[in-house]
């Protein structure tokens, strides 16, 4: 190490950091390289040595120095960002020598400095940290917090230091559009740094897919491969493939993950916390009980805390109501006439234990009601009717994020997406994928068949859609919407229809395939010949526009589209509208494309 100090063997390069909503440079990254034939040939070796050598304040000050007299030199556009780990930090501006950060000539400009915070070790003192931050803003300097995430910065540190810069590691950014976690991440990285003011930096991109979903995402400056490497001196145009993304006007698709069951549909949102009877109590005073309080449904029998039957109101009370009844069993332990075995579920459960109980062989739930637990005692009971009804709205709910079939985003994605491509003010088109003559089919092979048959659609749309720019939604049943930023969306809504339909062939016996169709009830109950299952596209091209429809106007104009290709029979209908008219359903062009 003291030969590479003294020899001079270091050099600078310096890395661009990209504004990312208009592609200029925001600053410079400050790295060192060692001579070719160096044995320590990456940064982290060179610093490892530097440590076991007792020289790491010395290499990092070294490592500043030669970049601050490089930048002065030839200054490139942007703030210089510079790496300095905590405790050098702290010792040096515990003893107030700046001279050591700073152009010993006062050259530079210290408000373009950034002194990126690197966490090597576990920060000890916190508090002493933020009294040499605090010294070092008033040169002008800011700080910026390095590889946030990894492990090794903290969030405590993001709350009490007030970086005005935070860089997020490149683990979250690499491969980010197969990973919707890592989506979700960076969205709450991003509520974070709203809420301390902090301009975030997405490391490590590499490619235009990851570039382009990081912008969305609204990250505002990106530094990576693709954007430039480092060099021996600083850029002043990034790299020609990141200006490509940044004058694009694609927007990238954002993966979803599936949505966690809402609150409402766990156990707790069922509870009632009923008072239960002991197995002792008689039949005379368990009907004297619901008598007193009607709005009790069912009463759990208990022992010693733990659930040993369930008693329906209804059953007993038709029972107790019976002739000589009370005279014969009136007097006699209420559990005799108890559900021994009732449905049981934690108070802790959630949406599948719930559905369990709904598919389970024991339908007695429905009109006696369910025990509710924690940790085996008894905590309540739940009623049979609400618990269909959460189970039921947590599923339509749950498909409207993720149809649960194909697992292709619902309608709620599908409504955001539009509204950002609307927002974003450029051409896009909505194509509306629907089934003709599928209740036939479905009618007389059954919905295990006609899943499969939903499930080839969504194959055929997928196939034929590019991941990285088209948007493919299953809103429910047969139907399907497409998102096109491809500017080949014409061959590609023909290659579904054409796909789709030669596919679809297969799923029909060679009685139905000879005759052409299948003999079936229509909807008012008359037989009649269908033709076999076949694809229908409509679609609308939107334009650019500076008016004020949404959503639900497109997804209207596109619905209308299918309508007309279903009632005409034809493969691809494609309607252009203006801005003026989408919203109002007017139709200024129309052209059809017939199918094979």
């Amino acid at each position: 190490m003291r030969g590479l100090i003294d020899g001079g063997a270091l050099r600078p390069h310096f890395q661009p950091i990209l504004t990312l909503a208009d592609g200029t440079i925001h600053g410079h990254e400050a790295l060192i390289r060692t001579p070719p034939d160096c044995r320590l040939s990456t940064p982290d070796a060179l610093f490892a040595q530097a440590r076991l050598e007792g020289m790491s304040m010395e290499l990092e000050l070294e490592c500043l120095r030669l970049a601050l007299s490089a930048w002065c030199r030839e200054p490139g556009p942007g703030r210089l960002f510079v790496n300095l780990s905590a405790s050098t930090l702290v010792q040096v501006l515990s003893q107030r020598q700046l001279g050591l950060i700073l152009p010993a000539d006062g050259s530079g400009t210290p408000g373009g400095l950034v002194i990126e915070l690197t966490e090597h070790e576990h920060v000890a003192d916190v508090d002493a940290l933020a009294v040499a931050v605090g010294r070092l803003r008033r040169t002008g300097a800011v700080l910026a917090l390095d590889d946030f995430g990894d492990g090794r910065s903290s969030l405590r540190l993001w709350s009490e230091l007030k970086p005005e810069i935070v860089k997020i590691d490149k683990y979250f950014t690499r491969q980010i559009a197969q990973h919707p976690e890592k989506v979700q991440t960076m969205r709450a990285l991003r509520q974070l740094a709203e809420t301390f003011g902090s301009t975030l930096v997405a490391e490590g991109i590499e490619t235009e897919d990851e570039m382009r979903l990081v912008r969305d995402l609204g990250i505002t400056c990106g530094q990576g491969w693709l954007i430039g490497r480092p060099q021996p001196l600083p850029e002043h145009q990034p790299a020609a493939a990141a200006l490509a993304v940044v004058s694009s006007r694609d927007l990238a698709v954002i993966p979803e993950r599936r949505r966690q069951t809402q609150q409402r549909a766990s156990t707790w949102s069922l509870l009632i916390e009923a008072e239960p009877v002991e197995p002792s109590l008689t039949n005379e005073q368990l009907f004297e009980r619901f008598a007193a309080d009607e709005s009790l449904e069912s009463m759990a029998v208990v022992d010693k805390g733990r659930p040993v039957g369930l008693l329906g109101r209804q059953k007993f009370m038709d029972r107790f109501a019976k002739p000589y009844f009370r005279e014969i069993y009136g007097r006699q332990p209420c559990i005799t006439f108890a559900n021994l075995s009732p449905g049981m579920v934690d108070v802790r459960a959630g949406l599948e234990e719930l559905t369990a109980v709904l598919t389970s062989e024991d339908q007695r739930y429905l009109s006696d009601g369910f025990v509710i637990t924690e940790n085996g005692l008894y905590k309540g009971i739940g009623r049979g009717h609400d618990l269909v009804r959460a189970v039921t709205e947590s599923r339509i709910e749950a498909a409207r994020h993720a149809n649960p079939l194909t697992l292709l985003p619902g309608n709620i994605p599908l409504t955001q997406h539009i509204a950002r491509l609307l927002e974003s003010g450029r051409e896009f088109v909505a194509s509306y994928c629907d089934l003709n003559h599928f209740k036939p089919f479905n009618d007389i092979y059954g919905y295990w068949r006609g899943d499969e048959m939903i499930q080839l659609a969504a194959r055929c749309t997928s196939r034929f859609a590019d991941a990285r720019r088209d948007f493919v939604g299953h809103v429910g049943g047969d139907d399907f919407v497409v998102l096109f930023q491809s500017a080949d969306w014409e061959a590609r809504c023909q290659s579904i229809v054409d796909a789709f339909n030669a596919e679809a062939r297969l799923l029909y016996d060679s009685e139905a395939l000879a005759a052409g169709g299948l003999l079936a009830e229509d909807r008012f109950g008359t037989p009649r010949f269908h033709p076999l299952t076949t694809m229908s596209i409509g679609v609308v091209r939107v334009p650019t526009h500076d008016e004020g429809y949404g959503p639900e106007d497109v997804a209207d104009a596109a619905a209308q589209a299918k309508r007309i290709a279903k009632t005409k029979g034809l493969g691809v209908h494609v309607l252009t509208a203006s801005a003026d008219t989408i919203g109002t359903g007017r139709l200024l062009r129309q052209r059809t494309r017939a199918e094979p």
